[in-house]
């Protein structure tokens, strides 16, 4: 018994840096696909893209804020919405509460060039690279879809 425990144990040892030299050359794959050097997005492609974005952000929070109506005067009436707004504004007010948002706060201002620049390759890429096979289509889909996302979601009040 003990010596299929040393067997087993040299063997761990033996493989361990294989695991390691395998562990590193995923790491170094991983860092040469995001390091290298991805095409430039059009100036067309990034202000479309960017335009897109607001109006799906503001329909975003035009349904919020509708949510927010319908809601809000069904838990002003019922007892147990009186309790959970009391709740969530003691919630807010600890100090515990306070230091994640600001630190989630800190994080997403610290994060945004990486995502900024991330947003920027995958733009570059799918203008080089798939937009001349897939373009029509995506965005006759995107026009075909803003009639029904104007009349489940509008984007204006």
């Amino acid at each position: 018994m003990v010596d299929n425990i040393t067997a087993d144990a040299a063997t761990a040892v033996d493989s361990s840096p294989l695991f390691l030299s395998t562990g590193i050359s995923l790491a170094q794959v991983s860092v040469c696909v995001w390091a290298q050097d991805w095409p430039e997005p059009d100036k067309e492609l990034v202000e479309k893209y960017e335009g897109l974005k607001a109006v799906f952000l503001k329909r975003l929070v035009n349904a919020w804020e509708k949510a927010k109506d319908a809601i809000h005067p069904a838990l002003e009436s019922s007892p147990t919405g009186g309790q959970a707004k009391e709740i969530f504004e003691e919630m807010k007010k600890r100090p515990r509460v306070e230091s994640a948002i600001k630190i989630i706060g800190g994080l997403a201002s610290e994060l945004e060039p990486v995502v900024d620049k991330a947003r920027m390759a995958l733009l570059g890429a799918y203008g080089h690279y798939l937009r001349p096979y897939i373009g029509e289509h995506l965005d006759k889909a995107i026009t075909n879809i803003k009639p029904v996302l104007d009349t489940v979601m509008p984007h204006e009040g």
